[in-house]
């Protein structure tokens, strides 16, 4: 059965409704009790502090929008300026001010927009350039939004499983609420494009070469550092057994858009490349830091 045809106007609507529905947390609306701090610092740092420097980056991803889509559409400043950035900001300090309830080091979020994202940007003043960055910023989005989903999930069970339910029911279940809606938007904006046949032929092309060169886990920043850092959160929220499904699950949006003409190709390889890329790097750190200790 062929998809349903997804208009401009749906994409506004959905987005409008994600601001009705979903004002930024306040930070007085938590409760972070937490039962026990040591055992909940020693299973879940890790994944705390990913989370909660992610969610911060917020600001960057604005200015790499901006500099990506120099001529952005209303319903795409109107998700990212009234619906995204206040939503996930709160994210981050609510995160962040739990995190340093645990004596943990307060987050670090890399602000830097890369110079390959400004390159990019310099070309997008050009409208073909422009259609395939927008495409690919779609893919990033509808792919960083699901890996919060499922982390968030995973993180939501494991910390009732500890009987943490203060965090857990307070803090981890409406930030989960919010992160559907914004995948939605990125996947209906993706299927939009490709839908109403916006790329020619060789800008599909050129969006394949580029995803696949450029494709990164969400917060990896293309730095090893980072990529070992996600590793950690993979293997800390039991990801690892799993890894083939959870790329399944994060690429199928891009395996659908990008890669429809490799018959069943359901996992794009970058993506089970980066995980495991980062599983790696994150031991082979802890191996160092162990010899050296």
């Amino acid at each position: 059965m062929p998809r349903q045809i997804i208009t401009g106007q749906k994409i506004a609507d959905h987005v409008k409704r994600l601001g009705d529905l979903y004002p930024p947390i306040p930070l007085d609306s938590v409760d972070r009790t937490v039962n026990n701090p040591d055992l909940v610092k020693q299973k879940y740092s890790n994944v705390l502090n990913y989370l909660a420097r992610v969610e911060l980056e917020v600001d960057r991803n604005v200015l790499e929008l901006l500099v990506l889509l120099p001529d952005v559409d209303e319903t795409n400043r109107m998700f990212y300026a009234d619906v995204w950035q206040p939503q996930e900001i709160q994210h981050g300090l609510i995160l962040d001010r739990l995190q340093q309830d645990l004596d943990m080091t307060p987050s670090e979020p890399h602000l830097d927009v890369s110079a390959k994202i400004k390159m990019l940007g310099a070309l997008a003043h050009f409208e073909p350039i422009q259609d395939i960055a927008k495409l690919l910023y779609y893919l990033t989005g509808a792919s960083t939004e699901r890996q919060a989903v499922l982390a968030y999930n995973q993180l939501h069970t494991g910390l009732n499983e500890m009987g943490e339910r203060a965090i857990s029911e307070t803090i981890i279940s409406p930030i989960k609420q919010q992160e559907p809606g914004h995948f939605a938007f990125y996947q209906m904006s993706a299927t939009a494009m490709v839908q109403n046949g916006e790329l020619k032929p060789w800008q599909m092309f050129l969006a394949r070469v580029l995803r696949e060169k450029s494709y990164g886990l969400v917060g990896t920043n293309a730095m090893d550092r980072y990529k070992a850092d996600m590793g950690a959160v993979v293997l800390d929220l039991g990801m690892e057994d799993g890894m083939d499904e959870y790329a399944r699950e994060i690429g199928r949006v891009e395996a659908r858009l990008l890669w429809a003409n490799k018959q069943g190709m359901e996992v794009p390889p970058y993506i089970v490349k980066a995980l495991r890329e980062s599983v790696d790097l994150y031991r082979e750190r802890a191996a160092r830091e162990g010899s050296a200790g």
